[in-house]
Order: structure tokens, then C-alpha cells, then sequence
């Protein structure tokens, strides 16, 4: 008979979506003796804990399994110019959060340092307790076995880089690297807590990301760049430069960057606000911005069918920009893949990165237990 493996049991206690050996069992779709016995296993060998009793379901009530002992992981999701961390326990609960600001274009391992000084003031914060793993969130394609960057569009000196072991030699600690769209992705899987979801999950900011959640599990594609809508061709783009040296890219006319040169604006946080004040301009270009982007995910969902479209970053703030984007959709996707498809705005917000990030890390360290 299959036994459960350690890492998918603590990580269904931990993420609190399993609280008990019945929860497990049919998570797991195995016999109750077999989780029962595994589980015990892990209560004598200190990594889950079983007291109290949870509420009856009809029967004899059950006893609430938790993750057994101290110690957290920091999930950090990096942008262009800053990065934001968090601390989270074994339970997935939060214990911490910070932003700290850093350049992306200096390189890798400038970068990084400043990435290990903000942890070292996470670890000073939280002494009492012991640092276990680390995610990491990075604007750019990722091979993620590897932890790897590999040809990134706006990371000058970051390909070839083996960011995971870098930074996994310096903490000694387990450690995950993977593109920023998947951990927001993640993160927002997490918080919206409704079960094996598909979910499309677009970060709009000054570049244009996207994640994809398969039954509720990121979906990253053969080479790690599954989602990656930012470099598809659409025809109003023309015969424009892209970085990454193609042209004619979705990238060149509706990321944040785009808007930016083109309407003059000082940065993405100033295009926000001419476009949340009604300046005219901005706010027709955040509306085809919208409509591209809706075009180019109007395939994505005819193909895919997800639950939902969730459209995170500085440009989901603006509801011109979100409209448009709902509104290309329902009127270029099949009726029936947009009956009960719903295109919002994100949840987590700015703390989706974060969170998808410390949710790998804790895999991590679960793996490590296994």
C-alpha cells in the first residue's frame, strides 16, 4: 500500500487546509489506518503535534494536528526597485513584514546582498526563533529546479545565474527561486483558500507578468516559462522593439513601462495617479492597455478555462484599466468558457508575492523532512 509522503502531510497541516487524520485520508485518498499510522510517525519524530478536539462532523469529534515546534521561512518578492519580505511560521501564519528598497539592475550579487541584509533584520526581529528557508520571488524567467535565471528581459547580468545556490551558500538554508508571477500566483491561490482552483493570475506593473494555478498546484511548463503572455505578438504593436529582441511584443504597448514613455509620465506610480485623477490621456491609454492585454488573455482562457482572471500590480489599481480587460474578454472568449469565469482584482494584493514565496519555502523545508 502507497505510504503518504512527509512533505505533502506537513504541508496540508501547515497551509490548514488538512486538521485532522480524517481530513488527510481524503485529501490524500487513502485508507485512514495508513495516514493514521504516518502520522504518528511524525508526532513521535516532534514535527506534528495532536491536541484538543475539532468540531464533530456527525460523529466522534477529531483531534487537531499542527506543526510541532518553532522556527519560520521568509518569502521575498522582488521587484525592480524594491523588494518586500515577510516571515511566516510553520503554520503559514505571518510574523513579520518589511520593504526594503533595492535596484535589480546593479546585477545579481549586489542585489542579493542587499536582499541578505533586510533577512539578517528579520532573523535580529525574531532571534528567539530559527530561521528554516527561504522563497524568492525575481522579475524575470526562472528555471526553477535549478534556481537559475535565464535570459531576462530588464535583469542586465542576471543571466546564467544560479540565484538559488548563491543564496542557499550564504544562509544555509533551504532555498526556492522561481519568477515573480508564479509566487503572486501562489500567493493569491492561498488566499482565496476555495480548493484545487485553475486560476490565471496577471501581475500589471511596470512589466507584465503572468502565473498560472492547474488544480491548484502552479503550473510552470517544461522549461519554466508557462504564462509568460508579456512577449506574445499582437498586431497593435506593430513592428515595435521589445527587449527581448523581438518586436511587435503584447510588453511594448501595455506594461506599465510602455505608458510610461509614452504619455511622459515620471514612473508607473505617477501613470497610476494621472489615470486615478481622470487625466485624459492616461486614462484612454490605461483603456487600450486593458483591451490588448484582454485580447491576448482571451486565448489563454478559451484554451485554459479557469475559474477566474486576477490582475495584481500597480495597474489593476486602476479601474479603467480593469474594465477594459473584463470587457475584451467577454466579448472574444466562448460563452460557456466565460459563464462562470470571474475577472476581479486580486486579494492579497501587494502581500501575494510575499506569501506565495514563503508557501515555497515551506515546501522546502518540508521536502528536507521528508
Amino acid at each position: 500500500m502507497p505510504q503518504p509522503p512527509t512533505a505533502e502531510i506537513l504541508r496540508l497541516v501547515s497551509t490548514g487546509e488538512a486538521s485532522s487524520r480524517t481530513d488527510l485520508a481524503r485529501l490524500l485518498g487513502l485508507a485512514r489506518s495508513t495516514v493514521s499510522l504516518r502520522v504518528q510517525e511524525l508526532i513521535d519524530a516532534g514535527l506534528l503535534t495532536e491536541t484538543g478536539e475539532g468540531p464533530s462532523r456527525g460523529g466522534r469529534r477529531p483531534r487537531v494536528l499542527r506543526p510541532a515546534g518553532g522556527g519560520y521561512v521568509v518569502g521575498a518578492d522582488i521587484g525592480a526597485r524594491h523588494v518586500r519580505l515577510a516571515a511566516y511560521d510553520l503554520s503559514g501564519e505571518r510574523l513579520h513584514i518589511t520593504e526594503h528598497g533595492l535596484d535589480i539592475s546593479e546585477g545579481p550579487e549586489p542585489c542579493l546582498a542587499n536582499l541578505l541584509t533586510a533577512i539578517s533584520e528579520i532573523k535580529e526581529t525574531l532571534a528567539a526563533q530559527q530561521f528554516l528557508g527561504l522563497g524568492v520571488g525575481l522579475p524575470g524567467p526562472v528555471n526553477f529546479p535549478d534556481g537559475r535565471v535565464e535570459r531576462p528581459a530588464r535583469m542586465p547580468g542576471w543571466h546564467g545565474f544560479e540565484a538559488r545556490d548563491w543564496l542557499a551558500g550564504h544562509l544555509q538554508v533551504p532555498v526556492a527561486v522561481d519568477n515573480d508571477a508564479n509566487v503572486v500566483a501562489l500567493g493569491e491561490f492561498h488566499t482565496r483558500s476555495r480548493g484545487p482552483e485553475h486560476l490565471v493570475v496577471v501581475k500589471a506593473g511596470t512589466g507584465v507578468g503572468c502565473g498560472v494555478i492547474a488544480a491548484g498546484a502552479v503550473h510552470r511548463g517544461a522549461n519554466g516559462v508557462s504564462g509568460d503572455v508579456s512577449h506574445v505578438r499582437v498586431q497593435a504593436a506593430g513592428d515595435t522593439p521589445c527587449a527581448c529582441g523581438n518586436t511587435g511584443c503584447l510588453e511594448t504597448i501595455a506594461s506599465g513601462a510602455a505608458l510610461v514613455k509614452s504619455l511622459g509620465a515620471t514612473d508607473t506610480a505617477h501613470l497610476v495617479e494621472l489615470a486615478n485623477n481622470a487625466e485624459p490621456h492616461a486614462t484612454a491609454a490605461v483603456r487600450r492597455a486593458g483591451g490588448h492585454l484582454g485580447e491576448v488573455l482571451s486565448t489563454v482562457v478559451n484554451f485554459f478555462n479557469p475559474h477566474a482572471v486576477l490582475l495584481t500590480g500597480r495597474l489593476a489599481s486602476i479601474e479603467p484599466f480593469v474594465a477594459a480587460v473584463r470587457g475584451a474578454l467577454y466579448e472574444r472568449c466562448l460563452p460557456m468558457a466565460t459563464q462562470n469565469l470571474e475577472v476581479a482584482v486580486a486579494q492579497a494584493g501587494a502581500d501575494a508575492g510575499p506569501l506565495g514565496a514563503g508557501m515555497l519555502a515551506l515546501q522546502q523545508v518540508h521536502r528536507r523532512k521528508d
